[in-house]
């Protein structure tokens, strides 16, 4: 028991000593030095003069299809497709053979000159210049990116005040009329 109250006694003294002064400000004790990112900061307003924004130009890609007929010349290699002169000229051979003879000799006219005017057709057909070359159109599409401009904020230079000098930013934000700042002071070399 006793030790205990020579503990409380000893603390009694120690919390009746005077309090000693510590050191104020933003100066370390006994000239240590202060750790790194110790400085002497502060906030305060500024008043903002004026508040430009500033813009950028994006450019958006707008794809869409564009369609166009196109003139095309077509030669063919042997003189065309001889199909058209082979009917042709079978119909004209048929008629043509239709007006000769009588009764059976007349069907049998009509299918010889049938015969013999699809032969002739197609060969006049065919033979209709080799290289024959005819003109179509064809429609030709492809996709086109059309550029879209669009005109953003992408900042504001403010020009405020802070104790009589004028400063100039950009920032990300429209501050309003008043500023928060952030005043540091250091020593000078």
């Amino acid at each position: 028991m006793k030790p205990l109250i020579r503990l409380l006694t000893l603390l009694a003294g120690l919390c009746a000593l005077p309090a000693q002064a510590q050191p104020q400000g933003p100066y370390p004790p006994d000239g240590a030095y202060a750790p790194p990112g110790a400085e002497n900061v502060s906030f305060a307003y500024a008043d903002v003069l004026r508040t430009e924004p500033v813009f950028e130009i994006f450019r958006n890609p707008n794809p869409r299809e564009e369609c166009y007929d196109e003139r095309v010349v077509t030669r063919e290699p042997d003189g065309g497709d001889p199909t058209g002169g082979t009917v042709l000229g079978a119909i004209v051979g048929g008629v043509l053979g239709n007006q000769v003879g009588g009764g059976s000799g007349r069907t049998a006219a009509t299918v010889a000159g049938a015969v013999i005017g699809g032969a002739v057709g197609r060969n006049v057909d065919r033979n209709n210049g080799p290289g024959r070359t005819y003109e179509t159109t064809q429609r030709r599409c492809q996709v086109v990116d059309e550029y879209q401009e669009e005109r953003r904020v992408v900042g504001y230079d403010v020009q405020y005040r802070y104790r009589g000098e004028v400063y100039m930013s950009r920032l990300d934000y429209d501050p309003g009329d008043r500023l928060r700042v952030r005043v540091s002071v250091a020593p000078a070399d």
